[in-house]
């Protein structure tokens, strides 16, 4: 495996290729070493991994409130940056010609399932606890929020993917309200494309990330990862 710091963010590759390429959107908290990791663990699965670093325009990141933070920042320049990273992949030698996806966690959860409806180039989403609603959970605000930084709300993008998508949610996220999760399968079913979502029972919010022992579930990240793996590569084998 190789990697590397690119303009985008953090790139790993497999030593061989041709492969498919895949897009990291990162957490909340940026391009942690844990975010890192999942970059090399799936390179290692075979894949060209651009993990994305949302922030690298900043000249500083001081997350003391990760809602407000959230609400503040532009969904339109994030797709932005998904797209060049999809258009990156795609220029690549060793993933020119394949099919490239784009996975998130979290907040990045929520840019991969936006990112399925509204990036060219998609061949498959998967979102791990996206959030998805500006009427519920971490991204409500009493005042509304700015439209012109968050001009479409997740689920209703959701009925209009462009690519098959892979949802991951626990039932005890306390980000995510499971009505909001039930709203999601009504979209995915109004759609075009193949699209599932599996709730992991007794799961909370970032069940997937190993650097946090009060979120982490060993068993249920593990089958996960897993049926990420083979969804993705399925999908990108054509």
């Amino acid at each position: 495996m190789q990697t590397q710091d690119v303009e985008l963010g953090f790139l790993a590759t497999p030593d061989r290729g041709p492969c498919p390429g895949v897009v990291l959107i990162h957490d909340v908290w940026g391009l942690t070493d844990h975010a890192r990791d999942l970059t090399r663990r799936l390179s290692g699965e075979g894949f060209a991994v651009l993990a994305l670093e949302l922030y690298r325009r900043l000249d500083a990141v001081k997350i003391e409130n990760p809602g407000a933070w959230m609400r503040a920042l532009s969904d339109l320049q994030i797709l932005g940056d998904v797209q060049a990273g999809v258009d990156f992949l795609a220029a690549q030698a060793l993933s020119r010609g394949r099919g490239i996806g784009v996975i998130g966690f979290c907040m990045g959860g929520m840019y991969a399932l936006m990112a399925g409806a509204t990036c060219k180039g998609l061949s498959a989403s998967v979102p791990f606890y996206g959030l998805l609603s500006h009427q519920h959970g971490i991204l409500f605000s009493e005042g509304g929020l700015d439209r012109a930084l968050k001009p479409n709300e997740p689920l209703e993008l959701a009925r209009a993917l462009r690519c098959p998508t892979l949802a991951f949610y626990g039932d005890r996220d306390e980000f995510v309200p499971m009505s909001d999760v039930e709203a999601l399968r009504e979209r995915f079913a109004q759609g075009a494309q193949p699209a599932r979502v599996v709730v992991v029972a007794g799961a909370g919010h970032a069940f997937m990330n190993d650097t946090r022992p009060d979120a982490y579930r060993a068993d249920d990240a593990a089958r996960a990862w897993r049926e990420m793996v083979a969804f993705l590569t399925e999908q990108l084998s054509g």
